[in-house]
């Protein structure tokens, strides 16, 4: 796991062709807006959270974020503990976030 910058998670992003943004929020937080073209796994689901992740490819490049930070940096914790090699968090999550937003 790796506690990236803004700078450097949108760097890496953009120059990844394996990449995949993963928002770890809740729902109401995601309806609020979000990072364009993210997969949102509520990591508040428990076992549920484990189930979405064995349906996700473990070979690509997830950039992981939430609301501000922690639970992206536990949810990249929990994704390297059951065999994803590449979990980025994104420092400072979603409320210090710049780029672009979807609603």
């Amino acid at each position: 796991m790796a506690d990236l910058s803004q700078e450097e998670w949108v760097a890496q992003l953009q120059n990844d062709d394996n990449a995949v943004i993963l928002d770890v929020r809740t729902e109401d937080e995601v309806a609020e807006g979000h990072i364009p073209q993210m997969t949102n796994i509520d990591i508040h689901l428990g076992q549920g959270f484990l189930d979405e992740l064995e349906k996700l490819d473990k070979s690509k490049n997830y950039y992981v974020y939430c609301r501000s930070g922690g639970r992206s940096g536990q949810a990249c914790a929990i994704m390297n503990s059951v065999g994803f090699e590449n979990a980025y968090n994104l420092e400072g999550g979603f409320m210090n976030w710049e780029g672009e937003v979807a609603e």
